[in-house]
């Protein structure tokens, strides 16, 4: 029998979910914490797994842990390309841009001259976002110049790396929701609107889930956005255009789904834990 890691510090309701599901398969697998790992690179910690599901709070202790586990040769859900590519909003446009998938236009700045100079070139609004962060935190629409330059002194007398990178997005002007859809694998297993007045529709900021029905172009193009930054299981972000286009915005690497299985109807768990298998199955020759 093939064995899984699940890899995870706290154990939060996803977590819950997902060993249950493992149970209930009568699988063979351990959770480790990561905050108890102490990997000697000589060694082969982690190595008698046939495949890990990741699901670490910290984008640092995936980052690592994934880089690990692909030095020796174990399958994580995410991989480390994934986890390295989702983790940095910058690089995830860039993958997108890269494979042709549309997403919102896109620019870095690496100076606060230069990033006035790239705002008011795209024109008004435009959102600025940190390229680390999750649950829709440190975004800011900028309307005007007075914001922009308030914004831009702010970040840079915060210093360090992340306010020194300057990610410039267009505003889209979206129907009072987005599209978050989940791929496992290669596949979009399903969809929800999360609703709200405000223009941040994330559930942590108080979005409302209601169930999205996956349309052809909706699956198509959420497992070519999962399938260029990595693959693995992946959550995409997607905007409905004014004038119909569906954009990827972001793509998450570890995405929490709790909210998302009465909704769609679809048991996510247990369709994260049968890919799991599948790959292990796959890589202990089973």
């Amino acid at each position: 029998m093939a064995k899984i890691g699940i890899i995870c510090s706290r154990v939060r309701v996803e977590e819950k979910l997902l060993i249950a599901a493992l149970e209930e398969r009568n699988a063979d697998y351990e959770r480790v914490d990561p905050r108890d790992l102490h990997i000697d690179l000589a060694g082969d910690q982690l190595s008698e797994y046939d495949a890990a599901i990741v699901r670490c709070l910290s984008h640092t202790r995936a980052y690592y842990v994934t880089r690990w586990l692909a030095s020796k040769d174990v399958p994580a859900i995410s991989p480390h390309e994934t986890v390295h590519v989702c983790g940095d909003k910058l690089l995830t446009s860039a993958a997108l841009q890269e494979a042709g998938v549309p997403n919102p236009r896109t620019k870095l700045a690496l100076t606060p001259e230069a990033a006035l100079e790239a705002i008011e070139e795209m024109g008004y609004p435009v959102v600025l976002k940190p390229l680390f962060g999750s649950w829709g935190r440190l975004l800011a629409r900028v309307n005007d110049r007075d914001a922009a330059e308030a914004i831009l002194e702010h970040k840079q007398t915060l210093g360090g790396y992340q306010h020194s990178v300057v990610y410039i997005q267009e505003y889209v002007e979206k129907p009072q929701r987005d599209i978050r859809s989940f791929v496992v694998g290669d596949e979009t297993i399903c969809a929800i609107y999360r609703t709200s007045p405000h223009w941040i529709t994330n559930t942590a900021r108080g979005g409302v889930a209601t169930n999205c029905p996956v349309t052809p172009e909706i699956a198509e193009l959420s497992c070519a956005a999962a399938k260029c930054v990595g693959g693995g299981f992946v959550a995409i972000d997607l905007f409905e255009a004014p004038d119909g286009r569906l954009l990827v915005n972001e793509v998450n690497h570890t995405p929490e789904f709790r909210n998302s299985i009465d909704t769609t109807g679809v048991d996510i768990p247990a369709k994260v834990v049968e890919y799991a298998l599948e790959v292990a199955a796959m890589k202990s020759g089973r």
